[in-house]
């Protein structure tokens, strides 16, 4: 084993260990990813294979038979890695900074496999045997990694086993409330609320217009539906039912800078236009639009009770979702039913701000924002999928309307259940003046502040929510 043979093994592993790390737990999370069980369990082996050569070659010199074997590990390994590219590739769409550091994974391991399958050629000659071979803090190195691969490798064959455990609601079932064959269209269709709402309209057989930024993206929608990449594309005589506007640049993935404010007040705005101007175009208007908005139409009230009736305090998050709902309510000029939808936290494993709380808290580390008394009105996912189905199917819902489970928590609340879920501690405080140093407005606003909203509109209106408690949202989630 040359020491250039041991320089490439080092940055294979620290490749390997930022990949993990980086893309499996922080970014793509897909331990709480029931479309990604198989990839895990593919990332279970080879961790189980790479902690068997790690100790193998890190001190020991093996001849005959065993570097045979060895020899068939490395074959297995390439085998279970091109496994994993396509499951990767079929299951989910890898971001850029993945893809690249797969590339120089594969390029790395190539250069090792050609340095390393000579030296176990020339051991596979010689009579079967064992030796010792410490190579010093190269040993001790080699065993680190060896114990690293391992407890990556049951981490990662766990949380397949666990996934195979989760159970999901069957999509079509979330809108049995919508008259039979409709036709929608749905912007922000392959959002983690879109997405969810199109597998249910189409499973329900109803026929769904995606309006999609992405293409990559909408490989995953289910079919048949009609992707569009442009309103302009949809003709006069073109037949909608129903409108669900739900696209806008994500508010909760960076720091609130000035470009950012105007990427996320732009994109709702534009939108939302352009939906008000097809349906001034339509020869047969739709009878709905249900456009998203937010509770941060409240502002910040601290402990104060509020429903639709509540008035509003000024903030940028108020400013943000009164421009989205004044621009939605133009349509009612050509006599469309307008609902705005004032979304809460939405809860759910494959999107969302919870998706970023767990794996922290599966680690141990969770716990309270601040003072942990700010209130989180939250709402289920597969709840707000049928809520919209609810307001699309009765004509007397109009206006705001809160979306919301109509029992809110506080934030130490909302930790410690998760972490009873989770069977975890969630003690680690996160220290309120270090959130506004880091986060300015976007952590008064959104960590730190918070409303207490009730869905005084669903619920006079008939709606049931399935999960009205937290706790039944993460027995059905987790």
């Amino acid at each position: 084993m040359t020491p250039l043979l041991w320089t490439l093994i080092a940055i294979q592993i620290a490749m390997g260990v930022f990949d993990t790390f980086y893309h499996h737990e922080f970014t793509e999370r897909l331990a709480w990813r029931p479309s990604q069980r198989y990839e895990l369990r593919l990332h279970g082996v080879r961790n189980m294979l790479y902690a068997l050569l790690f100790l193998l070659l890190g001190w020991l010199e093996v001849h005959g038979i065993f570097a045979i074997a060895i020899i068939a590990v490395l074959v297995i390994e390439v085998v279970v890695t091109l496994m994993d590219f396509v499951e990767e590739d079929l299951s989910r769409k890898l971001p850029p900074s993945e893809r690249i550091n797969h590339t120089l994974l594969a390029l790395n391991y190539g250069a090792i496999l050609v340095l390393l399958l000579p030296v176990l050629t020339g051991w596979a000659v010689r009579p079967t045997g064992i030796a010792l071979a410490y190579a010093g803090w190269l040993s001790i190195v080699a065993a680190a990694s060896a114990a690293g691969a391992a407890l990556c490798g049951v981490r990662d064959l766990a949380a397949a086993a666990r996934l195979g455990r989760m159970t999901s609601v069957h999509a079509g079932s979330l809108v049995d409330r919508v008259p039979a064959r409709q036709t929608v269209l749905v912007t922000g269709a392959t959002g983690f609320i879109g997405s969810r709402l199109v597998a249910g309209l189409v499973a329900s057989g109803h026929q769904v217009i995606a309006l999609i930024r992405n293409p990559a993206k909408a490989e995953l929608l289910p079919q048949p539906i009609t992707l569009i990449t442009s309103l302009d594309q949809l003709p006069a005589e073109a037949r909608i039912d129903a409108i669900v506007n739900l696209a806008g640049e994500p508010i909760g993935n960076g720091l609130w800078t000035e470009t950012k404010r105007r990427k996320i007040l732009a994109s709702r705005i534009n939108m939302t236009g352009d939906v008000v101007r097809l349906i001034a175009r339509l020869d047969r208007k739709p009878s709905v639009l249900v456009n998203g908005s937010a509770i941060g139409w409240y502002g910040l009230w601290q402990d104060q009770v509020l429903t639709e009736s509540a008035k509003s305090h000024a903030c940028f998050s108020h400013e943000l979702c009164e421009a989205w709902e004044r621009a939605a309510r133009l349509a009612g000029d050509y006599g469309v039913r307008v609902a705005c939808l004032r979304i809460g936290l939405v809860i759910g494993t494959d999107g969302g701000f919870i998706t970023r709380m767990l794996t922290p808290f599966e680690f141990g580390l969770g716990g309270p924002l601040g003072s942990g008394k700010q209130w989180m009105s939250w709402i289920e996912r597969d709840d707000l999928v049928r809520l919209i189905a609810h307001v699309i199917a009765r004509a007397e819902l109009s206006g705001p309307i809160n979306a919301t489970a109509p029992i809110p928590v506080t934030n130490t609340r909302f930790t410690e259940e998760l972490g009873r879920r989770l069977h975890r501690p969630a003690i680690f405080r996160v220290p309120a003046v270090l959130l506004r140093v880091v986060g300015g407005d976007f952590a008064d606003e959104l960590l730190l502040g918070g409303q207490r909203v009730l869905p005084n509109k669903a619920l006079s209106n008939g709606f049931v929510f399935r999960h009205e408690t937290l706790r039944s949202a993460f027995e059905a989630i987790l």
